[in-house]
């Protein structure tokens, strides 16, 4: 199945190479990501660490939350801090929302810390939080065990929350997770502005029910026009959700564009199109589609949306792919199901209808093939030096993420599910600062638990936790070792809040203009440190959702390069030398069968000349097929990938120092202006 290590083409085991995708029955055959991390692995995907009740992500809230009737207000509060149905928030998002519930800046920390030890913040922890200040308000105990109960008497408690009052957030990370489209993000005009091939039939309108090859290729011309980046077309996959039953379910993702309405896809027919354009299409660049797995993670399908998403921007950009028909019904039909039903589609080779002129054959140049062997010799390492580079940025988004919310370990044993006891022994050791010979005392002596397990071998690791609340508890000790130092600065905050109201009132009974000063000035810090935290998430949450994702779109272009290297090397030879031999030897026979004269030699003779006709005609279509593949390759080295290798990676150079710098002067006025705040706070 698809957890089964992918075979590895012949092709693919040479030195230039490296492990291949060859590509031409299934996308989803081998895969060049062999780091053991990344989704795309060939690698089966990694069990579970072994947790009391509860899996290691947002879902162990779905246990908790369960089949329940969930409030209005909970869904009109999680509205407004996930406008753009993102499926997850911040936790700077959750603690401006339960601001509004008037309780104790100290509440709100403990439920924060309750909920989530990650970044990010779920609808269903956001869920639970509500829940939780609901029995705050109501002055009962804070527990998740009593959230659980209430839930399955469907009588969730519902919060008193003022949203209109909400402040508003300084970070405008969804900016960046969903790019506004561009003004004229699709177009009749073509943004390459290249000249197009000549067909070798005058050009029809396809027939009703049926669906052939796309627009005619280009290729001659001086290159693209001033500024074509500007015109891309940009395409949105978002998931909508899981449908189907239990052993039928499958995730759907909803494509958006400027073309029409948005239309739901599922990933099977991401698969199907790959397959008409790559069969269609064989010689040019098409990228590799992100694989399926079985008993997929969160963190997995959001990086196979990514994937899709860089895939479809990819041909919808393609100066020949952009025009295919079936391309075209993929991102519009209501029902790309019921539209397959009642189409013929053709997966007829492109140069079985198109042809190169003189004029266009002359411009392809004496040397491509040097031209193409200085690439051929290069693509290893592109792809091996820029996959390293995909996963160093990835390490330093989720390390930023860390510096701008992280749970401190001495904070974090306070605020454990009181329900799951199974955790006092992790709490221990995240607690208090222990030597390596103190943790190892302590996971032997309890040999049974896997999470004491879990926290004594975190102080080696050096990966960083980025699943669940319950994630949160075994990379504690791994916080103290590698990330000491790092502020929590959302829950900071916090705290300093709680900091401030506890010293509301003097000892001295009186007003007090020492202790209100430094009151005044802690307040002053609180308020910084939360505009600093929505500058650090606003930093990491650009980088992740633009400058991550324009490194691996220059990643996949390479690797759709080395593919297109062995479909050509696969694909492209042809027949011409045993048809001339074969017409050597029928011309002898027919000369022996003229000379003879023997009765019906006509007939006998009539039979060969229309064989070696069939084989002049098959040997004059592989010439042309001959050139054509040629054209295709100048075409997609010389329009396509140099340009996309240079243009938008300067693009993603200069977006990526803008926001760094953007980011320094924010901070650096933040930090001036919280000196002034503090200037005069009194001394005595």
């Amino acid at each position: 199945m698809f957890n089964a290590p992918r075979p590895v083409q012949p092709y693919g085991g040479s030195s230039q190479f490296g492990a291949s995708f060859m590509a031409t029955e299934n996308p989803l055959l081998s895969s060049v990501y062999d780091d053991g991390l990344d989704p795309w692995s060939t690698a089966p995907s990694p069990a579970p660490p072994t947790l009391p009740s509860f899996t290691p992500s947002s879902s162990s809230f779905s246990s908790i939350i369960g089949d329940a009737v969930v409030p209005p207000i909970y869904n009109r509060a999680w509205s407004a801090v996930d406008p753009d149905n993102t499926g997850e928030t911040s936790v700077n998002a959750l603690s401006r929302a339960l601001s509004t519930s008037s309780l104790p800046a100290s509440t709100i920390d403990r439920i924060v810390s309750l909920v989530s030890s990650r970044p990010r913040v779920s609808r269903l922890e956001f869920f639970v939080a509500l829940a939780l200040a609901a029995l705050a308000q109501s002055g009962k105990d804070l527990s998740v065990e009593r959230v659980a109960a209430l839930a399955q008497q469907n009588a969730l408690p519902e919060p008193t929350l003022d949203l209109e009052s909400m402040a508003p957030s300084t970070s405008n990370f969804q900016d960046a997770m969903r790019m506004p489209m561009p003004a004229r993000a699709y177009s009749t005009e073509d943004p390459w502005n290249v000249s197009k091939f000549t067909s070798t039939t005058a050009p029809k309108a396809p027939a009703i029910g049926s669906v052939n090859n796309g627009a005619t290729s280009s290729i001659s011309g001086s290159g693209l026009p001033r500024e074509w980046w500007k015109k891309q077309e940009t395409i949105f996959v978002n998931v909508l959700g899981h449908q189907g039953f239990v052993l039928n379910r499958y995730l759907v993702y909803e494509i958006s564009s400027d073309r029409g309405a948005p239309v739901p896809r599922r990933y099977s027919e991401f698969v199907f199109l790959w397959d008409v354009l790559v069969k269609r299409y064989p010689f040019r660049l098409l990228p590799a589609l992100p694989p399926k797995r079985i008993g997929p993670d969160e963190g997995f399908l959001e990086q196979r949306r990514r994937g899709l998403a860089r895939f479809i921007n990819f041909v919808v950009n393609h100066p020949v792919i952009k025009d295919d028909p079936v391309l075209a019904a993929f991102l519009t039909e209501p029902s790309f199901e019921e539209w397959r039903k009642h189409t013929a589609i053709s997966y007829e080779e492109e140069s079985a209808s198109k042809r190169v002129d003189s004029i266009e054959e002359m411009s392809i140049p004496s040397d491509l093939d040097d031209k193409l062997a200085v690439v051929r010799g290069k693509i290893g390492f592109l792809i091996e030096h820029w996959q390293r580079i995909c996963l160093l940025t990835e390490r330093i988004v989720r390390r930023r993420e860390a510096a701008a919310v992280r749970l401190t370990p001495v904070l974090r044993p306070s605020f454990l599910p009181t329900h799951l006891p199974s955790f006092s022994l992790a709490a221990s050791l995240s607690s208090s600062v222990l030597s390596p010979s103190t943790t190892q005392r302590l996971s032997q002596s309890a040999p049974a638990s896997p999470l004491a397990a879990s926290a004594a071998s975190s102080t080696s690791s050096g990966h960083d936790s980025s699943s669940s609340i319950f994630s949160g508890l075994t990379g504690t000790m791994r916080g103290i070792t590698s990330l000491d130092g790092q502020a929590d600065l959302s829950r900071l905050t916090n705290t300093v809040k709680s900091l401030v109201e506890v010293n509301e009132r003097c000892w001295r009974g009186e007003d007090c203009d020492l202790c209100n000063g430094v009151r005044h000035g802690m307040g002053a810090v609180s308020n910084h440190t939360q505009r600093h935290a929505d500058a650090l998430e606003h930093r990491s949450r650009t980088m992740l959702y633009s400058t991550l994702e324009a490194l691996k779109a220059q990643r996949d272009l390479y690797i759709a390069m080395r593919d297109l290297f062995i479909r050509h090397d696969r694909l492209s030879p042809d027949q011409v030398d045993r048809l001339r031999k074969h017409i050597d030897t029928t011309g002898r026979k027919l000369e022996v069968v003229r000379q003879a004269k023997k009765d019906g030699w006509e007939h006998e003779a009539d039979k060969l000349a229309g064989a070696i006709e069939k084989d002049q005609a098959l040997i004059a279509a592989s010439l042309a097929r001959r050139v054509f593949i040629r054209a295709c390759m100048w075409h997609e080295l010389r329009v396509v990938l140099h340009n996309r290798e240079n243009t938008l990676l300067t693009q993603a150079v200069q977006s990526f120092a803008r926001e760094e710098h953007d980011f320094s002067e924010a901070a650096v006025a933040n930090w001036a202006s919280l000196m002034d705040a503090v200037e005069g706070m009194p001394l005595e």
